[in-house]
Parts: C-alpha cells; structure tokens; sequence
C-alpha cells in the first residue's frame, strides 16, 4: 500500500474509533430563567468531522386553538414543511422570508400541500386572520443542531474530541443582537456549555401561563 495512502487509513481508523462525547447545553434568559425553543447549531474547526447526513424529512405544523404547533421548528435544507388545520375556523398562513415565501388559505380540518425548504435560514410565519399566530421554521445545515426543551436543556451525544464553534438562536432575542456563540473544546467525559440569551417578552397571549416560556 501506498504509504500516503497508509497513513489516511490510519488516521481514519483512529477518528472511526474515537468514542462519541456527550455535551450538554443549557440556555437561559437574562434572569436565569430556563429558555426553551432556543436553536443550538455547532460547527467543527478542526478534524471533528460532518455530522450524520440526514434524510429529506416532512414536518407538521399544527394549528390548534388558535396556536401553531410548534412554536420553533428545526429543519434541514431538502425537508418539507406541512400546515396542519385543526381548529374549526379557517387559517390564512404565510410567509414572507428571505429563505421562503408562501401563503395558503386552510379551511377547518384540512393541510396545506408540502412546502420544500431548501435555503438556511429562519423564517417566521403568521396567519393573515389571526395576527396573535406565529412560527418560526429554522432550517440549518450545521452538522450537528438541536432544540432546548422546556427546561432550557439541549444535548448533543455524539460529537468526537475537537474544536466546535457553537451558535443559539431564539425568536425572541433582541433586534440588533448577533447570535451568541461560544468556542468549545470536547475532550474525554461530558461537556457542559452555558448560553444566557437577552429575551423579549414571549408576543403570543397566555405565554406566562406556559411553563417554558418566562421571559
């Protein structure tokens, strides 16, 4: 065997062998309050690899009382996104973002056709009847992105040793703020990361009833 050709399989050998290190996120607003719905997408510098390719999926964006299911979705770019009518009033759901534009009127009890997301970015969608209504579909082709559940908490369980830049994201940063992000050394054990994110009020009525959401 060619040596340079040895030494590649070498070094793969030992990348292939290297455990997977779990690392912990955790997001918080300016109080300290747990932050959910906050998008966490991580980038190596160094020999950290890409990532697991994903597969094309279909989400579903749900509309129930008035309210889009999810608040914060996470996508990758080729997935499709589909509205959902649950309620018994009809829905006028659009977009105008950069990354997708798109506007359907849904009668109760019925969906709106596949729509492709194929660019990063986020794209916040409303519906023209009732102005309370938001979603924010984040599409992202960072090897490795996640969600905070309702306890602020993010992990990621499978990231090899290495040099990572982390980016959060949230809907309710304030404007003018560049996303935080923080340099991140994975080494052997786990990781804990730590993000506290200068929140707005969450817009959607009834917010301070819901448990993640204490902004």
């Amino acid at each position: 065997m060619h040596f340079g050709h040895a030494v590649a399989a070498a070094l793969f050998a030992v990348a292939a062998s290297a455990p997977a290190i779990e690392v912990d996120v955790i997001v918080r607003d300016s109080g300290g309050n747990p932050a959910g719905d906050a998008v966490i997408s991580v980038r190596g510098t160094t020999g950290t690899g890409t990532g697991t390719p994903s597969v094309a999926q279909t989400h579903v964006i749900d509309q129930r009382n008035e309210t889009f299911v999810p608040y914060v979705e996470v996508f990758r770019p080729g997935d499709s996104v589909v509205f959902r009518n649950s309620d018994r009033t009809r829905h006028h759901v659009y977009s105008f973002a950069p990354a997708k534009s798109f506007e359907f009127v849904i009668p109760p009890g019925n969906s709106s056709p596949p729509v492709v997301l194929d660019r990063d970015g986020e794209i916040a969608v409303g519906c023209n009847i009732h102005d309370r209504m938001i979603t924010h579909l984040y599409v992202s082709d960072a090897p490795w992105v996640a969600k905070s559940d309702a306890q602020g908490h993010a992990t990621f369980a499978d990231l090899p040793a290495g040099h990572y830049q982390m980016r959060a994201w949230h809907p309710q940063l304030r404007p003018g703020k560049q996303q935080p992000d923080r340099a991140v050394d994975v080494g052997d054990g786990t990781t804990t990361v730590t993000f506290e994110l200068p929140l707005l009020p969450d817009p959607r009525p009834d917010a301070g009833d819901r448990e993640h959401t204490r902004y």
